[in-house]
């Protein structure tokens, strides 16, 4: 089929469109008018996207993520929130509910619940695509009543969530209550042990009691080694003197003998006294008083210097055992001094235990204590990231029906099933109209059409033969 033929058919079918288009603005202009009105209104909410914590003052982790608008449009159409508004509302209270809910549920049920259900129904929820404004938006023939509602829907979104931000506050703050019991026992249990420790070990300061033995064994370990090079040069005199005993080698060559004043003094006394005696000798005789005196001092002389050598030797012997006892003496000091550092070392250690355990009590302590006091101060928060940005008010004008816009689409309506129904009717009561329906009929060329065959017809009589309206003819 050509336009042309379209057309064709069109302006024959003319009154059977007409006629449908004039029954659907017909049936259109009277359903706008019969139908009862309804109202519908919206209320605007913004929901912050860089919201922060009032308490911690940090970003809230769930408004970065990509479906948090898409959340928010979920909550507000939950059972919970249209519970809230039912309440807020008081539907339940109303007469005409409960008989309706009687009526169509004969009484099964809450009442609540079934007036939940019927306030979803009417609800729409708009998120905006450019920002982060919802409308909520409420349908209802009475205004006022859509205008409650929206408002209703919006407060009970609101207070759902700061419910659902305070209800896990609460929750965390019970539980850190318990936990910072026992925290603070443990804490006070380590504190007393630390405390025990110290008064049963009498440790006051480790650090500086340490500081004190630790040079106290120093000192001591220094005076042993003096005394160990002293000993060990006693020893060398003293076998240097069995050396010289031995083979009866005189001593006087010793270092203490030669270092000694008093035996050189009687070395001297000595020499004086055999000088003596040789010139008594010379001049006088062995019996003689003077020779007799001088032997008598040269013989007394010569034993004081033997007794003075022996006493030497003696002091040589005595001063190795002083040193050897003194040595002794240092070495059971030293090993005291040790055995106290390391007794004070070990203090320390178990000391620094203890004080290791206080302190990780005492943080887990103040940890707790803080995060106790974050989520008190969070549950009784009443600050939420969502705000009224325009309430709900009573339209003036109805949302349905709108009767422009009912008889603008009921006339393209009406328009389309009139073309819908000239072509069915064409189709089953196919006329030729064209030379190309003639031309497709026959199976024929067409050689020539009149234009004005009107008066052709009249003046030739065949008016009735050639246009007479009759079904196509099918060819042979």
């Amino acid at each position: 089929m050509t336009f042309q033929q379209f057309l064709v058919i069109l302006r024959a079918r003319y009154k059977l469109v007409l006629m449908t288009l004039v029954v659907t603005v017909t049936v259109t202009v009277g359903a706008s008018l019969i139908l009862p009105p309804r109202y519908s209104t919206s209320t605007s909410l913004v929901i912050d996207f860089k919201g922060v914590d009032p308490v911690m003052g940090i970003m809230l982790p769930a408004q970065l993520m990509p479906g948090y608008i898409a959340t928010q449009v979920d909550i507000i159409q939950s059972h919970a929130v249209a519970l809230r508004a039912v309440k807020a509302l008081k539907l339940a209270e109303s007469p005409v509910a409960r008989e309706r809910f009687l009526e169509e549920t004969q009484g099964k049920g809450s009442i609540e619940n079934w007036l939940a259900d019927l306030l979803l129904k009417k609800l729409e929820v708009k998120p905006s695509r450019e920002s982060s404004i919802v409308e909520v938006i409420y349908s209802n023939p009475d205004p006022d009543f859509a205008a409650a509602a929206a408002n209703a829907f919006a407060r009970a979104y609101i207070e759902t969530n700061l419910e659902l931000k305070v209800s896990p506050a609460r929750e965390t703050a019970v539980w850190f209550d318990g936990q910072l019991k026992q925290l603070r026992d443990q804490f006070e249990e380590a504190q007393g042990r630390l405390s025990r420790y110290q008064r049963d070990k009498g440790i006051t300061s480790t650090d500086q009691r340490l500081d004190v033995e630790s040079a106290k064994l120093a000192e001591v370990s220094s005076q042993l080694v003096q005394i160990q090079a002293q000993t060990f040069e006693s020893a060398s005199r003293q076998k240097q003197l069995e050396e010289f005993t031995s083979k009866n080698r005189n001593v006087d060559s010793l270092p203490e003998v030669l270092a000694s004043p008093v035996i050189g003094d009687l070395k001297s006394r000595l020499s004086a006294a055999e000088a003596r005696l040789s010139q008594a000798a010379n001049t006088m005789g062995k019996n003689h008083p003077d020779y007799q005196r001088a032997q008598s001092e040269v013989d007394s002389l010569h034993k004081k210097l033997a007794d003075e050598i022996k006493t030497v030797a003696s002091v040589i012997n005595n001063n190795l055992k002083i040193m050897q006892s003194r040595e002794k003496e240092l070495r059971d000091a030293v090993a005291t001094q040790k055995a106290k550092l390391l007794e004070l070392n070990r203090h320390r250690d178990e000391f620094g235990v203890l004080m290791k355990e206080v302190d990780n009590a005492q943080r887990a302590y103040e940890a707790a204590s803080q995060r106790y006091t974050q989520t008190t101060l969070e549950s009784q928060t009443n600050q939420t990231n969502i705000a009224i940005l325009s309430p709900a008010i009573p339209p003036i004008e109805p949302a349905f029906p709108k009767l422009l816009l009912n008889v603008a689409l009921s006339i393209v309506l009406g328009t389309m099933l009139g073309v819908g129904f000239a072509l069915m009717r064409e189709l089953l009561d196919r006329r030729v109209r064209s030379a190309e329906d003639l031309a497709e009929a026959l199976g024929m060329p067409v050689w020539g059409v009149l234009e004005n065959t009107a008066s052709l017809s009249r003046r030739s009589g065949l008016k009735k033969l050639f246009f007479r309206k009759a079904p196509l003819l099918k060819p042979s």
